[in-house]
Parts: structure tokens; C-alpha cells; sequence
């Protein structure tokens, strides 16, 4: 094969006369089964620039093509009922779901890993930005983000230049966004040290008339190019498209990830919601990862016709980018709308008026092809379709690990516990100073929670809840959960348990649990291990989500987060990361006024604790944390218990029964309890005896144990037979514990914790890098 002249502008009239010309399509990311098939596709070898666009659409990011098989589970498995609610479900920018009288509320989660990495601060803020423009393009306001953030050991060298840097990127972008941030999770375990999880959600709100597909459709329409200039931050962001191929004449180190300017974004996202007020715009797609190679092939295949674009007329940063470089690039804050002709000229009013900057750069044909010219030369001739949705689909191989009978075989119940109550306190307060347990606020307090007003919750109460309508208080409520633990014990069951958590979450706050999005972040689908991991975890979700009544309405896949790649890396029980399913659900509120707090504020309260506690020690913080031991088998999930919890939980807010309810997950009894208590600093006296003899349990196990399907709830003493009433009408089991008073935790005959011991604890320590 001969190379493709250096200069040499690569047209499809060249390309067709050139067949044995020499592509770099595995320096690309492509294999050569590949190529050969994007070969076969156009019936001659593809221009760069097709080669460009093929590379990046085609890439795992883009093209799901190792999880899309699976994927297909969330779809299969939602019925008639399900979809009650779902107004746009997988496949857009994101779903759209009916939460009464004419309002809508988008949400979703995605994942800016790898980047992240790299460069901590660009790769979280931008994360954000994306995830916003996603909300923004389905005509949504953008109204809350979340994160999901998982970070290396704590105590390792590298860890704290990325926690500053993702933590003050999310920060950052989001704070001058002016979205509240309003929950989420922060944890560390070695296991994430060069692989860190960023995951942002965004959550936006919509009328129903007001709902936009990303769809080019209309002959005649033009395709127009608005916000930030492109340039060469970015190439190569969503695939392979290595730096080091640039021409050395040009700025050949450009750097993989994106810079954000959420300033522009923050304009740009008044500026789309004033074009979708006007009507002006047939649909909009946001340009994030594989940037204009991805919106025009995504819009023009949702489309009824074809696009033809004038590459030329792209403002550019940095005139020296290619036609290749052009279409790779992910620059930040950039949108593409289609237009009608007629609409035009009101469209660059508005854009004009946001002193936005805007190009036409196409429009939509009949042709049913995505034509590329630049300055004259044809140098994309393709089937959008090829491009968008038709990449590989891989039946990847996969099988149990030949590690995990032994790791499930090693059980917690073995670890020795502690034998006095001396003991006891000591693990306690060893527990409770942990990273995972301990208080996240030198985190969450980087963040503004209540810009807005319309915060009626957020961190450290179980969802955040945000009022969507000011007359009558129709809220939603939102959380996000995941167990990387569990979800390595096994994977089946620990993405249940994600959305277990979730679920629990929203209804402890008393929202009705309506739809899901999730974040899959495993290791590399080429290791059979990680792929059984993927596998087994996205039936687990998908059956589970059919259990519990609620839709998967889109979300992201993040794989490739290996710690030992390649050869090397298969078959090793530390290959990759803990596989780690993060699940966001979203709950309606009738009112946000009567959520329920997570904390008692006052003393002479009875606590309920609602649910059974079985001996699970296995996988939960107290193994890790005082035995650094991971083995045995996660807690059972028992969905239609938690589907009970949850109407009692939503009943007992509903009634106003609930002064505060929080459930209970990772810590345990314990971690509830200190909740409870430091929220307000009111202190909880409690009595575990009957609990023990009820459930076959000792105290540490009462305390310690992550059971699933439980919550605590405080209750006015007059009003503590109505709860047992709505607890025994659901079949949920219910026990009298104790009740809130002045000072600390008293555990009866246990343990003794004054307010400050647990605020000693609760604050934690970190290491002086961190300070």
C-alpha cells in the first residue's frame, strides 16, 4: 500500500482512485476487521476525513459496540405499565418523564473518567458541561447536577491532585452554571487509584409541549452552528485519535481533553431556551464527545432525509486544524440546530442578541447521504446511518471468573468481632473517621446547593429534592447510588443493590420512585472476567428495574477502567477497577414542603426501625475498614421488601407520621444512628436487645450489618401507632427502638458515644496533602 501524499487534499474522487493508498486506521482505534468493513460500506476505501468520523463513531465511547447486545435488556424488559410515565425514553439525548400537570423532568448520568485523570480539573468540568448541554437539547432548563465520584486510596500520593482537581472542577463549572449541586457520593479505595469515576448527572424541567428530538428532518433546513469557536482542544477525546499523528507543523500536543468555559455555557443555555421559547428551531443536538462528526451523523440518521455541511464555514480558534481535526474535535460549549429557512433570520436575532456566534454551515437534503465539502472539495460522501448506528456490534466472550468461587467462599462471618464493649466503641470510632463514612462537607461545601431557591434538599439528606412548580410545590426528588464492593462479590446483585439504595433513597424523602438512569463503569469488555461482570450486572439492573415498576430512561457505559491491561491483566482478581453500576432514580413529590428530613431535631421522638437485619457483615465497611478483608457474598436483595419500605416510607411522609427518615446502607445501624444525631446535634438513646432476639443477631451485627430494605424513621409519640399501623399493613416488620434525647448515641449496655466523640469522628481525618 502506498501512503496518501503529504498536502494531498483527500476527496472521495480521490479516494476511489487511489484504493491501495495506506490509512492509519489502527493508529485510530479501528482493528482491521474494521476497516475492512467501513471498506465494504462505501464500496471503495474511505477519505481521511471518513476515516476520522468512522474512528471516533465507531469507538466504544460512541458506539456502546461490546455492551449494545446487553444493553438491548433495559428496552426488552420495560412494559406498557413502565412506560406509564415515560415520555422519551433511550436512544435521545436523554429521557423525558410525566410527573403531572403538564410538567416533564429530564435526567441523566454520564461518565468524563479517563479524562479525569489526566487532567482532573478540565476532565470533571467538563463532565458537567456536557452532561447540562444533553438536558439543554431536549428544551429543558437545566435546574440541579449531582456527582458520583470515586478516587483512588486515600493515602496515596497521586490521589490527592485528583481529588482537588475533579472536585474543584465540578465545583467550579456547575457554581458559575448557578445549578445547585445537591447530592451525590465521594469514596476512596485503592482499587480506582489510575482509574477515578466522575460521573455527572443533570436534571432539567420542561412543559410537555415543550419536549425537543434531536432529529434533521425537512429538505431545505438549515444546519447552523452556534456557541463557542472550535478548536483543537479535545481531538481525540472519545477515542484513540493519538496526538502524536498531528503534522509537526501544527499544535501536534494538543492536549485529549477539553477545556470548559462555563461562562459560555451559562449563555448558551439562555440563549437555547429563548430559541426553543420562539419556535424557531426544528431540533438541537449538543456537540459533545466525537463533536461535529457525531451531531451531523446523529441527526441526519434520526432524520427522515440527508445533510450536506461546507466545512469552511465552521468558525475556527485555530485556522491551522485539518478537515480531520475539524470534525474530531470536542471544543466545549457548541451546539447544532436545524432551522428552517424562514426561521433564520429570527434565529440569528436571537443568537445575535446572546452575542452568541453563529454559523450556517449546511442544510438538510432529500438524498438520504451526509455530504462533507471543504472549500470546494467533497471529502465526506457517507450513510449517516452507517456512521451513527450501524458500528460493530461484538458478542463479546465472557465467563465466571476463575477467582470468584474463592472470594465468595471467604466470608466476613469468620472475622472476629468485637468481644467487649470497650472493643466495640473503638470500632465504632474507628468506623465513623473512615473516608467512606466520614463527613464529605470539606467536598460538598465547595459546592452551592441552594442557588436558585428551589433547593428544598440536598446533601447530607438521603435525595435532593428540587421544587419544579412554585404554586403548588410539585417537586422531584433524586438520588444516586452505587457499591463497587458489592457489585465485585457479585455483580448481579450488587447493581440491584445500587438501585435498591437509589430507590430507598427517594422514598425515605417521601417521593414516589418513577424512572432510572445509570452509569455503568467496568474494566475492558476484552477480558472475559470484566465482560461476565458486565454482563451479569446489567441483567441484574434490567430484572430488577422490571420488579420494582421503574424504567432505565438512558445513561452512559464507561469501560476500559483497567489497572492491568491486556494479556497481563486477564484472569487477575485486580484487573480492573470494582466494577461499579451507579444508579440515579428519580421520585415525585406532591409537595416538596412535606419531604422528610433525614435527621430528628428535636428530643422525646420514638425511633422505628423498619425492616430486618440479617448477619450480612460481608463486603460492608466494617470487613474492609478494621479487616481490610473483601470476601463472601453481598446482602440479599429482597425487592419486594423494598418495594414495601418504600410505600410506607412515601405513606408516612405523605401522612406527615415521618419527623425524619433515613435509611439505612453503607455503616450500617450505627452510621443512621450518628446521622440522626449530628443533623441537628439531638442525641438517640436505643435498646438493640429485641432487635437481637428478634432477628438471631449479636449487637455488632445489629450495628454493623448493610442489610438492605431497612430505614429509621422518628415519629411523634402520639402518632407512633398510626406508622405501626401503615408498617404492619404493607407486611413490613417494624421495631420500637428507642427514642431521640438530649446528648449523644446511647447504645443500652453497649456503647456510649458522647456528641463529642461522634463529632470527632464524623469529621474524619485526612491526610495533610489534602488540607
Amino acid at each position: 500500500m502506498t501512503e496518501v501524499p503529504a498536502g494531498t487534499i483527500d476527496t472521495v474522487e480521490n479516494a476511489a482512485a487511489t484504493p491501495d493508498a495506506k490509512l492509519p486506521y489502527a493508529e485510530l482505534g479501528l482493528k482491521e476487521d474494521e476497516y475492512a468493513r467501513i471498506v465494504e460500506i462505501l464500496e471503495r476505501r474511505p477519505t481521511a476525513a471518513e476515516l476520522a468520523m468512522y474512528s471516533v463513531m465507531w469507538s466504544e465511547h460512541c458506539s456502546y459496540k461490546s455492551s449494545k447486545r446487553h444493553l438491548g435488556q433495559f428496552g426488552d424488559k420495560t412494559t406498557e405499565e413502565m412506560r406509564e410515565h415515560l415520555l422519551v425514553g433511550i436512544g435521545q439525548n436523554a429521557g423525558v418523564v410525566d410527573i403531572g400537570d403538564g410538567w416533564a423532568v429530564t435526567f441523566k448520568v454520564e461518565s468524563h473518567n479517563h479524562p479525569s485523570f489526566v487532567e482532573p480539573y478540565q476532565g470533571a468540568a467538563t463532565g458537567v458541561g456536557g452532561i447540562v448541554r444533553d438536558i439543554i437539547s431536549m428544551g429543558a432548563r437545566p435546574v440541579a447536577v449531582m456527582d458520583q465520584l470515586r478516587f483512588g486510596a486515600i493515602d496515596h500520593p497521586d490521589t490527592a491532585r485528583v481529588v482537588h482537581g475533579v472536585v474543584s472542577g465540578v465545583g467550579g463549572y456547575g457554581n458559575s452554571l448557578g445549578l445547585p449541586n445537591i447530592g451525590g457520593e465521594t469514596e476512596f479505595d485503592a482499587s480506582y487509584q489510575r482509574n477515578p469515576l466522575v460521573n455527572a448527572l443533570c436534571v432539567g424541567v420542561l412543559r410537555h409541549e415543550d419536549i425537543h428530538l434531536a432529529n434533521a428532518e425537512g429538505a431545505g433546513n438549515k444546519v447552523v452552528l452556534f456557541g463557542a469557536r472550535t478548536g483543537g482542544d479535545g481531538i481525540g477525546g472519545a477515542s484513540i485519535l493519538a496526538s502524536e499523528t498531528f503534522d509537526a507543523d501544527k499544535p501536534s500536543k494538543r492536549p485529549s481533553v477539553q477545556v470548559g468555559d462555563p461562562f459560555m455555557e451559562k449563555v448558551l443555555i439562555e440563549c437555547c431556551l429563548e430559541l426553543f421559547a420562539a419556535r424557531v428551531v426544528e431540533g438541537i443536538q449538543d456537540l459533545g464527545a466525537a463533536g461535529i462528526s457525531c451531531a451531523t451523523s446523529e441527526l441526519a440518521s434520526n432524520g427522515d432525509g440527508g445533510m450536506h455541511v461546507d466545512l469552511e464555514n465552521v468558525l475556527l480558534r485555530d485556522p491551522t486544524l485539518t478537515a480531520g481535526e475539524i470534525l474530531m474535535s470536542e471544543s466545549q460549549e457548541r451546539m447544532m440546530a436545524v432551522v428552517a429557512p424562514d426561521k433564520l433570520e429570527e434565529f440569528l436575532a436571537i443568537t445575535g442578541k446572546w452575542e452568541v456566534e453563529t454559523a450556517v454551515i449546511g442544510e438538510v437534503t432529500g438524498t438520504g447521504r451526509l455530504t462533507i465539502d471543504h472549500n470546494g472539495h467533497r471529502i465526506v460522501d457517507v450513510d449517516p446511518t452507517t456512521v451513527a448506528h450501524e458500528g460493530p456490534v461484538y458478542d463479546r466472550p465472557y465467563a465466571k471468573p476463575a477467582w470468584q468461587d474463592a472470594l465468595n467462599a471467604d466470608d466476613a462471618a469468620r472475622l472476629p468481632r468485637p468481644a467487649s464493649s470497650e472493643e466495640l466503641r473503638g470500632q465504632a470510632l474507628t468506623l465513623l473517621a473512615s473516608p467512606n463514612l466520614a463527613s464529605k462537607a470539606w467536598v460538598t461545601d465547595q459546592y452551592d446547593r441552594y442557588v436558585q431557591g428551589n433547593t428544598a434538599m440536598a446533601q447530607p439528606d438521603d435525595a435532593g429534592v428540587i421544587r419544579v412548580d412554585e404554586a403548588s410545590g410539585l417537586g422531584v426528588a433524586i438520588a444516586t447510588d452505587a457499591n463497587g464492593r458489592f457489585t465485585k462479590l457479585d455483580p448481579y446483585i450488587g447493581a440491584q443493590q445500587a438501585l435498591a439504595e437509589a430507590y430507598r433513597n427517594v422514598a425515605t424523602v417521601g417521593a414516589r420512585p418513577l424512572a432510572v438512569t445509570d452509569c455503568l463503569n467496568f474494566g475492558s469488555p476484552e477480558d472475559p472476567d470484566a465482560m461476565w461482570q458486565l454482563v451479569q450486572a446489567i441483567t441484574g439492573l434490567a430484572d430488577a428495574c422490571a420488579e420494582l415498576g421503574v424504567p432505565v430512561t438512558g445513561g452512559n457505559v464507561s469501560l476500559y477502567n483497567s489497572t492491568l491491561a491486556g494479556e497481563v491483566g486477564k484472569g487477575h482478581i485486580d484487573a480492573s477497577i470494582n466494577p461499579t453500576p451507579v444508579v440515579g432514580v428519580l421520585g415525585v413529590l406532591d409537595d416538596v414542603a412535606h419531604a422528610t428530613p433525614s435527621g430528628w431535631s428535636e428530643a422525646g421522638l420514638v425511633l422505628y426501625l423498619l425492616g430486618s437485619t440479617r448477619e450480612e457483615l460481608s463486603g460492608s465497611v466494617w470487613a474492609g475498614v478494621i479487616h481490610d478483608h473483601l470476601g463472601g457474598r453481598p446482602p440479599v436483595v429482597d425487592l419486594a421488601a423494598e418495594r414495601a419500605l418504600a410505600d410506607v416510607l412515601v405513606g408516612a411522609s405523605s401522612a406527615g407520621l415521618a419527623h425524619a427518615a433515613h435509611d439505612l446502607a453503607a455503616g450500617g445501624l450505627l452510621q443512621s444512628l450518628t446521622d440522626g444525631v449530628l443533623r441537628h446535634n439531638v442525641g438517640a438513646a436505643v435498646n438493640l436487645d429485641e432487635l437481637c432476639a428478634r432477628d438471631g443477631i449479636d449487637v455488632p451485627t445489629a450495628l454493623f450489618a448493610e442489610s438492605g430494605a431497612r430505614a429509621l424513621v422518628a415519629v411523634q409519640p402520639e402518632r407512633e401507632d398510626a406508622l405501626v399501623a401503615l408498617a404492619e399493613s404493607h407486611g413490613v416488620p417494624w421495631l420500637r427502638l428507642g427514642v431521640t434525647a438530649d446528648g449523644g448515641l446511647e447504645v443500652a449496655g453497649q456503647l456510649t458515644l458522647s456528641l463529642g466523640d461522634l463529632r470527632a469522628a464524623h469529621a474524619g481525618t485526612l491526610p495533610a496533602r489534602f488540607a
